[in-house]
């Protein structure tokens, strides 16, 4: 059967049918028909997006104004449609931009920005109108008013998806109670099948902001959420690309664009924490790569028959005896005063000779001399025989053997086991010096991977004439004790336009780039939420026994900053059954969905949390129990799954900087739980003494016939419980007060002692405070008590005055206050 493809050619004009067709596609187009991409694939998500993108939006605009956000949101029902309405109290968008902001795709300031933000693209708010007009067919209806101006401006206005420009409606000044903000207003066909994903929402934003102040009022529901602080994010700076995961594309088109015309400057110019110390190093790395190193070979031994004296010597023509001697004992002297010397350092070592001898003496030893002089000695080094020192027998003079082979073989053996027969590697050494031989640049200069393949090559040998295993750590080894005492040579490298048309020049760059040691990005551009903001957050949500939050230090990927944060809550009100809540944050925006394709979810399962104290059924998976993780992930380029941003993609560098967080946060969680049990043993003995000892001094004083011992101490020193008593003493007209610490623990305990008192005390003990509040006076004490000693704090009070001990500081299973 003739396939449709055969017969294309016979139809006239069919190619030119076909490209009448063509045409381009408009971005708002695009997404008309894939809305799904952008989280809005049904009516339940599409509305908790729509609230997301407004209060992202919110949220940025107030803090890069340094407003402290006020955020209002409502979800007005009619039957099958919602009207969403979002007003916040941010700067406020001019006539000019807000058209295009709200009705533009791919139309916003923070793209090309490397700082982070929450909103990147430009998608996000304009989508949420986009899915409105779809689902309505009724335009947005957008109130701002920027600070200053007497009117607000209201634009009612939809996207034009074939142009993907804003088709405005209505544009006219209104009166508005704000004095600035913005305030939008979109319909759209929805439900509130997701009401608890949009709850978890508002609310675990406010986790993460808790300087915004938020409030939700929806059909069934109305939640507000003050801000647990004044504090602002930290300013956020845009900063250069860092070298380290900067792709080869990327560079190029840098290379491209870059004014700088050397390498170096094109390293200082245009990437973060390269300044020039860290661009030699740069440098120096893609020297290695592109030129290759150069071998360094040992130099002639006192005892071995290289005169490089009379090389020089003789290699020089026509320059006279007296100079002639002294810049061959120059190049000698310089020659013998080395452990090891490559072939350009050889060509230094005569350049220096050479003007040195021509300063003192007059005479020109020009660039055929020098080079001469330099391929005489340099074949006299690789070529000379060492020797061994031996004699064979009849007093025949054992065969030498080269310097190639000689140095090889000490390499070798160096980084070989010691079960390798001697000879085996000396065959090897031979057999490497034979590739070296082989090559035609004498200078020996090699890549990495062309000495790889040479010692690959001598070892494949080695295994077919010796019959010895010659396995791939014996050759790794090898490479790189030879790598190691190879040079990096001096070679400039090309300049950034010739570079920039050279794609392997280009990649040895990167490479060079990414092998280097260069200081981690600066943190300016980030704007972390801080371990103590994460608890400060955790606790105004969440009523629970323990908090703890880790912020671990800058990192790379794919050349953009990144910080990761953890936030862990447990015990009080959360929930014990099932498994814990993992709240997922991507530059303090909460990711409602895909928790299950989120490489934070990946990382929180792989971890063994019965070692941290939580129960996880079969070893893996999400544990079980009353608390609540939290993870931030902060970012100048936050590597989202898809453009709707609802889950983290599984970058290594990313899932291990979340681990290490976690894990940070977590050890804290095992320490607290350590304790808790501990303390729980602790109250069961005391309990149990407490039961014991009064029916034993009851038996006591019935057999003995005395009074009924005092017991109320017994307990705290037998259980090594820290001792806190008030004893009272007449004194004229008033009372002498003490009140007495014991530690009886094995470490000293900082405490914090209050006593509340009904009339005013006079002449305290040093360290005491008194504070006077309605009429009662709190007596402040904040003792250091060493182990197995005790401190006293006395002051004078009117007779009939009340008390009221309070003792903060230690565990209430450790203390014992008798008053």
């Amino acid at each position: 059967m003739t396939s449709f493809q055969s017969t294309l050619g016979e139809e006239e004009g069919i190619a030119e049918e076909l490209a009448a067709n063509q045409r381009s596609i408009s971005i708002a187009e695009f997404f008309e028909k894939n809305k799904h991409m952008l989280g809005f694939d049904s009516g339940a998500r599409g509305l908790v997006t729509a609230v997301k993108e407004a209060v992202d939006n919110a949220l940025d605009a107030a803090e890069e104004s340094g407003i402290l956000p006020d955020i209002y949101v409502e979800i007005q029902e009619d039957e099958d449609y919602y009207t969403l309405i979002v007003e916040d109290n941010g700067p406020g968008l001019t006539k000019e931009s807000l058209p295009k902001v709200f009705g533009k795709l791919l139309y916003g300031s923070r793209f090309h920005a490397r700082e982070q933000s929450r909103g990147q693209q430009g998608i996000g708010i304009s989508a949420a109108v986009l899915y409105s007009q779809l689902t309505s067919g009724k335009p947005a209806k957008i109130t701002s008013r920027t600070q200053g101006s007497s009117r607000a401006q209201y634009f009612e206005l939809i996207v034009d998806t074939d142009e993907n420009e804003p088709e405005i409606s209505v544009d006219r000044e209104t009166s508005w109670d704000r004095p600035h903000g913005t305030r939008i207003e979109l319909e759209m066909e929805a439900n509130m099948r997701a009401r608890q994903q949009l709850h978890d929402y508002i609310k675990h934003t406010a986790v993460v902001n808790p300087h915004a102040r938020l409030e939700l009022r929806e059909p069934t529901a109305h939640f507000k959420f003050e801000r647990a602080t004044d504090q602002l994010p930290e300013d956020t700076e845009e900063i250069r690309p860092h070298p380290h995961g900067v792709e080869l594309g990327t560079v190029l088109k840098m290379l491209n664009a870059t004014d700088s015309q050397t390498v170096s400057g094109f390293l200082q110019g245009e990437f973060t924490r390269v300044g020039k110390k860290t661009a030699d190093s740069v440098i120096d790395a893609f020297r290695d790569r592109h030129y290759g190193r150069e071998m360094a070979w040992s130099p002639p031994a006192a005892h071995e028959p290289v005169d490089v004296e009379a090389i020089v010597e003789e290699a020089t023509v026509n320059k006279g005896a007296e100079p002639t001697a002294a810049f061959a004992a120059a190049v000698a002297d310089a020659v013998s005063s080395r452990d090891r010397i490559a072939h350009h350092e050889l060509r230094e070592i005569v350049a220096e000779a050479a003007e040195t001898a021509e300063a003192e003496h007059g005479t020109a030893f020009g660039e055929t001399v020098r080079e001469n002089v330099l391929e005489a000695v340099w074949a006299a080094l690789i070529d000379a025989d060492p020797g061994t020192g031996e004699t064979l027998e009849g007093g025949d003079e054992e065969p030498l053997e080269s310097r190639l082979v000689t140095d090889l073989y000490a390499l070798a053996d160096g980084a070989t086991s010691t079960r390798k027969d001697d000879e085996v590697v000396r065959a090897f050494a031979d057999r490497l010096a034979g590739k070296f031989a082989d090559e035609e640049d004498n200078r020996h200069r090699l890549t990495h991977r062309e000495l790889r393949a040479h010692v690959d090559r001598a070892a494949e040998l080695t295994e077919e004439y010796d019959e010895v295993a010659f396995g791939d750590t014996a050759r790794e080894n090898v490479t790189e004790a030879i790598w190691d005492v190879m040079v990096t040579v001096p070679d400039d490298p090309p300049l950034v336009r010739e570079l920039a048309e050279d794609r392997d020049a280009t990649s040895h760059l990167v490479e060079g780039m990414r092998a280097t040691d260069i200081m981690a990005p600066p943190t300016r551009c980030l704007s972390p939420i801080t371990d103590e903001l994460i608890e400060a957050g955790l606790r105004k949500e969440f009523d629970a026994d323990f908090y703890a939050a880790a912020t671990r230090d800058a990192e790379v990927s794919g050349g953009d900053p990144f910080i990761v944060e953890a936030g862990i809550a447990y015990g009080g009100d959360l929930s014990a059954e099932g498994s814990v809540d993992v709240l997922r944050f991507a530059n303090r925006v909460p990711l409602v969905y895909q928790r299950g394709a989120c490489a934070t979810t990946d990382v929180v399962k792989s971890i063994g949390w019965r070692n941290y104290g939580l129960d996880q059924p079969g070893g893996s998976g999400l544990p079980n129990g009353p608390a609540v993780i939290m993870i931030h992930v902060a970012s100048t380029n936050v590597p989202f799954t898809s453009e709707s941003k609802d889950a983290v993609a599984n970058v290594p560098e990313i899932e291990d900087e979340i681990e290490l967080a976690i894990r940070e946060a977590a050890r804290e969680l095992k320490s607290y739980l350590n304790k808790r049990r501990s303390m729980q043993k602790r109250r069961k003995k005391q309990n149990v003494l407490g039961k014991i000892l009064p029916e034993m001094a009851e038996k006591v004083a019935e057999v003995t016939g005395r009074p009924e011992p005092n017991i109320d101490d017994a307990i705290g020193r037998i259980m090594n419980n820290v001792i806190v008593s008030r004893t009272l003493e007449e004194n004229g007209d008033g009372n002498r007060i003490s009140v007495v610490v014991e530690n009886h623990s094995g470490t000293t305990e900082s405490l914090e002692i209050t006593d509340i008192v009904s009339a005013e005390p006079r002449n305290l003990s040093d360290g005491a405070t008194v504070v006077e509040m309605d009429d009662e006076w709190f007596v402040k004490w904040s003792p250091d008590v060493s182990s197995d000693d005790e401190a006293v704090l006395e002051y004078e009070v009117d007779a009939d005055a009340a008390f009221d001990l309070d003792v903060k500081g230690v565990e209430d299973e450790k203390l014992t206050v008798s008053s």
